[in-house]
């Protein structure tokens, strides 16, 4: 049976996170709030709760699941090179709503779908979020819905589209952003925006020293 847990009031939040931490070492799926939406999220070298939580999505690894990290030292283990660009946009926007497409370390032993040696990683604007991975380690999240439904803003939308195939939902209030994150590639040499959400290419231009048009592939 799925289990709630509160984590709104700062003297609850603690036992919250330790009953989410212990659903995650034992391989299965919590939902999590974080600062744009509500993610669905597992062990990320747990190669068969990763299959559930595609399972649970009605998703197929062709749409590979994301990694979120707890600090910004935790993702030069899970990159293959850590660029000048990435250490400038994790230092400019992480905590916070921007994915940067990578290539993972070669020797990483996840199955996060068919990700052609990359990863999307972020770090999360959210206490909860961030406390809960710096327990856990890296964390392999999607948002809380049913592929091609609404995306969960709050805990109860999570709920009602996932029902039981989660085993903990954390109610951390509404997410604060209500918005996906933007996705920059820098995996292909040139750094492009692959979706534009939470961070504007003008803000990520003004760090990389490119225009928004150059990173939208409009020139």
């Amino acid at each position: 049976m799925a289990q709630r847990v509160d984590a709104t009031d700062p003297q609850d939040r603690q036992q919250a996170i330790q009953i989410a931490t212990t659903a995650v070492k034992a391989g299965r799926l919590v939902v999590l709030p974080t600062d744009t939406l509500y993610g669905i999220g597992c062990d990320a070298f747990n190669n068969r709760a990763v299959e559930k939580l595609l399972q649970a999505k009605h998703r197929g690894p062709d749409m590979p699941v994301p990694v979120l990290v707890g600090s910004w030292s935790t993702v030069q283990g899970l990159v293959q090179n850590y660029t000048y660009d990435m250490r400038r946009l994790v230092e400019a926007f992480w905590p916070g709503g921007l994915s940067i497409v990578v290539h993972q370390a070669p020797s990483l032993p996840w199955n996060l779908g068919d990700t052609r040696g990359t990863v999307m990683l972020r770090m999360p604007l959210h206490p909860v979020a961030i406390e809960l991975l710096q327990e856990t380690g890296p964390m392999a999240v999607s948002s809380a819905n049913i592929s091609g439904q609404p995306p969960a803003t709050t805990v109860q939308m999570a709920e009602d589209q996932l029902g039981e195939s989660v085993s903990v939902y954390i109610d951390g209030a509404d997410a604060t952003v209500g918005t996906a994150s933007t996705i920059v590639d820098l995996s292909s040499g040139r750094p492009r925006i692959l979706r534009e959400g939470a961070i504007t290419a003008e803000q990520i231009g003004e760090v990389l020293g490119m225009s928004a048009e150059e990173l939208r592939g409009d020139i």
